[in-house]
This record gives C-alpha cells, sequence and structure tokens, in this order.
C-alpha cells in the first residue's frame, strides 16, 4: 500500500529521528510513506478568519498532490493533522474559501476536498488494522502501564476531525494495547499542555503541563505517550518524572526495529 505523506517541519527538523521511526514502521506494516514533493509549512495553526486564505495555500497543494496521485494524505503530526484536516473541510463546505485558494493557486484542475485525510493513527486502525499490527509485535510492551495524552489538537474540533470521540477517545490506548501495553486512563489525557501559551507565561504553561503528568502519575502510568511533538518538547521540558515518548517511537520499538534507526 503507498500513500502520500506529509512529515512536516519538526519531524524533518528538530525530531527527525521520530519521523524515521515513522517511516520504518509503516515499511513493516506494509505501508510506503512517499512524501509530497515540495511540500511547505502546513501552516503551525488554522486561523479561523475567513479571509485568511494565504497560510493555508500550503495545506491546499499537499492536499492537491494527494489527489492528483490518487492516494490518501497521511500526516504524523498532530498540529499538521490539524490543519490540513481543517483546511480540506474549509474547501468542501466553504465556497468563498475554497474559490480565493483555487484562484490564488491558479490550478489548472481546482481542489474541492477530493483527498482523503489520515492521520498516522489511523492509518493504523483504519487502513492496516490493529489486529494485523499485533501480529507483527515482536517486542511486546509486556504490561508496561503507559497513559496516552492526546491534547488539543488531535480530536478537535470534533466535527471536522472525526478521528475519535473528543470526550473519551480509544485509538491510541487501543495501540498500546495491540503493542502489548496496559492502557492507563487518565482525565487530562485530551487537555491542553500550556505549550501555545509558553512564549507568553512560562509559568502557566508549567503549570498545566505538570497538571497533566501527575494525573498521569495519579492514574498509575509509567510512561505517557503523545501524537504532538509540542506536547513532548513542553512536558519534559516542564521536568516530567516518567518519560515522554512520541507514539513512533513506542511503535518501532515494538515492531523490533528502533535499535536499528539512527538520526
Amino acid at each position: 500500500m503507498k500513500v502520500s505523506y506529509f512529515p512536516g517541519c519538526t519531524l524533518k527538523n528538530k525530531a527527525k529521528v521520530l519521523d524515521l521511526y515513522a517511516r520504518k514502521s509503516a515499511e513493516v506494516l506494509g505501508v510506503t510513506l512517499e512524501e509530497i514533493d515540495n511540500w511547505q509549512c502546513c501552516g503551525g495553526v488554522f486561523t479561523t478568519a475567513r479571509d485568511e486564505v494565504a497560510t493555508k495555500l500550503s495545506s491546499v497543494r499537499a492536499l492537491m498532490a494527494a489527489r492528483d496521485s490518487g492516494q490518501p494524505l497521511v500526516t504524523v503530526c498532530s498540529a499538521c493533522h490539524n490543519v490540513i484536516k481543517q483546511t480540506n473541510n474549509a474547501m468542501i463546505s466553504d465556497a468563498e474559501f475554497a474559490d480565493k485558494a483555487n484562484r490564488y493557486l491558479s490550478c489548472d484542475s481546482p481542489y474541492a476536498g477530493d483527498a482523503k485525510v489520515y492521520h498516522y493513527l489511523e492509518m493504523l486502525r483504519d487502513l492496516v488494522g490493529f489486529d494485523a499490527l499485533k501480529e507483527k509485535v515482536v517486542n511486546p510492551l509486556n504490561g508496561k502501564k503507559i497513559a496516552a495524552y492526546y491534547g488539543c489538537l488531535l480530536l478537535r474540533p470534533g466535527s471536522v476531525m472525526k478521528m475519535d470521540d473528543p470526550e473519551n477517545p480509544t485509538i491510541m490506548e487501543d495501540m498500546l494495547r495491540a503493542l502489548g501495553g496496559d492502557a492507563v486512563i487518565c482525565g487530562k489525557r485530551n487537555e491542553c499542555c500550556g505549550g501555545y501559551i509558553a512564549m507568553e507565561s512560562p509559568t502557566l504553561a508549567k503549570k498545566s503541563s505538570n497538571s497533566v503528568v501527575e494525573n498521569a502519575i495519579a492514574a498509575g502510568a509509567e510512561m505517557i505517550i503523545t501524537a504532538c511533538p509540542l506536547c513532548r518538547y513542553n512536558l519534559i521540558k516542564n521536568g516530567s518524572p516518567i518519560p515522554v515518548v512520541y507514539f513512533t517511537e513506542i511503535l518501532a520499538e515494538a515492531l523490533g526495529i528502533k535499535e536499528d534507526i539512527h538520526e
């Protein structure tokens, strides 16, 4: 199976090894991630102003590339996924926005939301299947107690992202179980880590981050996994006493390929 792949800025720069984990794990599972040519930053955040088009054009270009290849578009960073998924929805539901974007791009074939967008976790669940993933595990997590931390962007807005129940998600916990782990459910798994206010108010960001970690530890977690590089950075930076791991790293470990991957 081949899919179009949008790695995003962080995983091509500061967190290259997390991108390598994603690529090599996909190969083990029979999926080839074909990186889109000449992709640009997704825009970093989806602005809700209807007349703000410029920062969304790179996402539209990525969506067009996936459409033209006849493949679904897979993202691995929750922030990139949020921007691209919301942009795709805007191209479907907002005719004025879609018209402006297409006129800016001056493309021969206007984009109308034709591409199917998956987060890597959705690819594991919906295209590979967690049962098939379980069969590929060679280094099971052996009941290690792990809390899944979703953060803000992976699930919301629920009416657009449509990945899981935004209040009671299961996709990361189901992945952990397929890898042989014990998924710990904690109450603050879908609350903000404070990453977006870290520059403006480091103290408040640290408070939010520590609250998330303390909640996970209180629930019995020995480790936290996340699908957002910024969340991972913020939780670690603010002093988490338990490991905070990107989900592709623990996936690569369970599939037995982590030690073969070097940045």
